[in-house]
């Protein structure tokens, strides 16, 4: 059962051939026999997922409708409420925090008979490239269990990775779908920005975040974007536009895609040979290349740190030790509960972008820093929408190499140039999708990275489809998790 898609797994279980309490169970066990050693999961919810199970096979002995996640396993990046399971987004602060209400994306799926059935690792409050952040543990890449999954959504990515769940949603930000999913194999899709609601979301960067799906395939993809792409009044920020039709195709013809050669002019030679092949696949599909100057980019990672720490210290303001989370308990004062309750309950990265955050929104230093931040980023975007004016989508590397060994990187500046090829979509709010492209010498995956133009959700699914058809990478199974 592993080796299949989810949407294989429903139409199976529609069809009779097997149960979701078979299902579910398979999952579970897989769980229990891997899941310790990757440190993806905070949370299994073993006996509500075979309950939902339970439902499902009477409902489909009494020939009730089914939904089209029906008897699909999924877990849940541990910043997503699911109503009466905990929240923690993998911090000391909310270890004993319990989600009050669903998120929409939740209560969709719900609706769709979906099973939860975990809670996966991540770094703490999302902040992090490597899944090293997190209070509780780091989380291990599939493929190479001393290296990194990538971040901040590496517990859904490593899951979905090592075939432990079909699904996992996750949270891009700034990268923290797709470079997880091009250093674990998979598929990682960040929607345009108000396409997905982010009503329960726990935020990071309010402007920047968005939930998006992990899974082995865009089949499952698009199957997961029909059903979370709902307009939802609870979000301010939700596109108002029903859900889209996510038909695929096979092949790229008459499709026109940029590539910013200047802009990846140093990239590793294997990655810069894996990334041409890729081009070179697309080509045969029916695609032309284009050369496009998307120059900018490279005020991309200045620019979304100084804005995403910015909205991180406003967001994060609101964990005081008064109203939810950790209290220290030998404060004195109400200042004392402030104070140490944050220095308790905060991790150091965290505390090291509220700082950050802070100073940026400084009266001294908000024109030098924020306000000309913000100037830069209409800057990209309008670079991103003339280079659209010459091409339907753009083509780069999702990551400029393949999963580091955890513990490698210890310089700031170097774990945020993880993201220099993912986070100027969030900059724009573009949909773009990380694909697996093929493997490095230590057989780790690398991965191709689709941008399109906001709206154009549908064609970089589309097309992402052709290219994983003909490329072939997407049923690998890494061989510490292809046993049963």
């Amino acid at each position: 059962m592993k080796a299949i898609s989810a949407l294989q797994i429903r139409e199976a279980f529609v069809l009779g051939k097997v149960s979701a309490q078979e299902i579910t169970e398979y999952f579970l066990k897989r769980i229990q026999k891997h899941g310790k050693k990757l440190g993806a999961f905070l949370e299994i919810f073993e006996e509500k997922a075979l309950a939902k199970a339970k439902e499902l096979d009477i409902k489909r002995g009494k020939k009730q409708p089914l939904g089209k996640l029906a008897a699909i396993p999924i877990a849940v990046k541990d910043n997503i409420h699911i109503q009466g399971e905990r929240t923690s987004c993998a911090s000391k602060f909310l270890a004993n925090y319990i989600a009050p209400f669903s998120s929409t994306a939740v209560r969709l799926l719900a609706e769709e008979d979906a099973i939860f059935i975990a809670k996966t690792n991540m770094d703490e409050f999302a902040m992090g490239s490597s899944t090293e952040t997190s209070a509780f543990f780091p989380c291990r890449n599939p493929w190479n269990l001393n290296c990194s999954p990538g971040g901040s959504s590496g517990g859904s990515a490593a899951a979905v990775a090592a075939r432990l769940v079909p699904i996992a949603l996750g949270s891009d930000t700034g990268g923290s779908v797709r470079q997880p999913a091009a250093f674990c194999g998979i598929v990682g899709f960040k929607p345009t920005y108000g396409r997905v609601s982010r009503y329960g979301l726990v935020a990071f960067g309010s402007s920047f975040d968005q939930i998006g799906p992990l899974t082995t395939n865009t089949m499952d993809t698009a199957l997961i974007m029909e059903i979370l792409g709902h307009p939802c009044q609870k979000d301010a920020t939700s596109i108002d536009l029903i859900p889209e039709s996510y038909h695929l195709r096979e092949d790229c013809k008459g499709l026109t895609i940029g590539v910013p050669w200047n802009f990846l002019k140093e990239l590793q030679t294997e990655v810069a040979q894996n990334f041409q092949t890729a081009i070179e696949q697309l080509k045969s599909l029916g695609a032309t290349i284009i050369d496009i100057d998307l120059d900018f980019l490279k005020y991309g990672i200045a620019t979304y740190y100084i804005l995403s720490t910015a909205e991180a210290s406003t967001n994060l303001a609101r964990f005081d030790g008064i109203r939810y989370g950790i209290r220290y308990r030998d404060s004195k004062t109400l200042e004392d509960v402030y104070d140490l309750s944050r220095e308790e309950g905060f991790g150091k990265e965290v505390k090291k972008r509220i700082m950050l955050g802070t100073y940026v929104l400084s009266s001294g230093f908000k024109d030098a820093y924020y306000k000309k931040a913000q100037k830069v980023r209409t800057l990209i975007l309008k670079n991103y929408e003339q280079a659209f004016e010459k091409c339907d989508l753009i083509a780069m590397p999702t990551a400029s190499t393949s999963a580091f060994a955890l513990s490698s990187i210890q310089d700031p500046l170097q774990m945020y140039l993880q993201d220099i090829f993912t986070v100027t979509a969030n900059l724009a709010g573009l949909p773009a999708i990380s694909l697996p492209s093929g493997f490095d010498k230590d057989n780790k995956p690398l991965a191709l990275q689709l941008i399109g133009p906001q709206m154009h959700d549908v064609n970089v699914v589309q097309y992402a489809h052709a290219y994983e058809k003909a490329a072939g990478f997407s049923n690998h199974i890494s061989p510490f998790f292809n046993n049963e």
